[in-house]
C-alpha cells in the first residue's frame, strides 16, 4: 500500500435545504508532507467532531482502486483525490484484508486501523448527488480510520508497512457490513 496523494480540505460552509452547514469535505491533493496527530491531520478542517477527527479517526485512507468503480456511476464528476474526503488516498488499500487493530508504519507516522467510515449526507454534497450515499453503503468500500500511535509527517510515496496483524478481529469490511445491516441498509 502507497500513498498516492495527501489531501487537505478547508472550513467551508455551504447551503443544505435552507440552512448554513459547515464542512471539510472538500479535499484536496497538497504537494507538501501533511503531518498527522493524535485527534486529526494538521491543518485539516474537522467540522462534525461527533462523527470525525479524535483518537479512533484522526487519519482516514481510502483506495484509488475504488474510484474506478463510483466513476462508472458518475461519469461526469471530477475525480480529484481526495474527493471522499480522505486525507490519504491509497493505490491498494482493502478493507476485506485490514483488521481492526492492524498496524503499519508510513513515512514518520505509526497508524493503527481501528473503524470505518460511515456515508453521510455530506459525501452527496461534494458528489452534488445524494444517491452516492446509498451507492456507498452498498459497497465494501468505505476507507479506513486509523488512530495515530505514532505523530509525524507523511508524503506522496510513502508505503504502509505492517508491523502487527490482528486476524482474530473483524475485518474493516465486517464492520461496515454490521453497520449497514444495523442501520436497515439493503443491497
Amino acid at each position: 500500500m502507497k500513498i498516492i496523494s495527501t489531501n487537505i480540505g478547508e472550513r467551508k460552509e455551504i447551503d443544505w435545504k435552507g440552512k448554513k452547514v459547515t464542512t471539510g469535505i472538500f479535499k484536496l491533493p497538497v504537494s507538501k508532507p501533511i503531518f498527522l496527530d493524535t485527534e486529526d491531520v494538521k491543518g485539516d478542517e474537522i467540522s462534525d467532531r461527533e462523527h470525525h477527527g479524535g483518537i479512533l479517526q484522526a487519519v482516514y485512507g481510502y483506495s484509488l482502486r475504488h474510484y474506478d468503480y463510483f466513476k462508472k456511476l458518475h461519469p461526469n464528476v471530477d475525480f480529484t483525490h481526495g474527493i471522499f474526503g480522505e486525507n490519504l488516498t491509497i493505490d491498494d488499500l482493502d478493507e476485506t484484508k485490514i483488521h481492526q487493530g492492524d498496524t503499519f508504519t508510513v513515512g514518520e507516522a505509526i497508524l493503527e486501523a481501528t473503524v470505518q467510515r460511515n456515508p453521510c449526507y455530506k459525501l452527496g454534497i461534494r458528489f452534488n448527488d445524494m444517491k452516492i450515499v446509498k451507492q456507498f453503503w452498498n459497497t465494501t468500500f468505505c476507507g479506513v480510520y486509523f488512530k495515530v500511535l505514532q505523530t509525524g509527517n507523511v508524503k506522496t510515496g510513502d508505503e504502509f508497512i505492517q508491523i502487527k496483524s490482528c486476524p482474530e478481529n473483524p475485518t474493516i469490511a465486517d464492520l461496515y457490513v454490521a453497520k449497514r445491516v444495523e442501520k436497515g441498509f439493503s443491497t
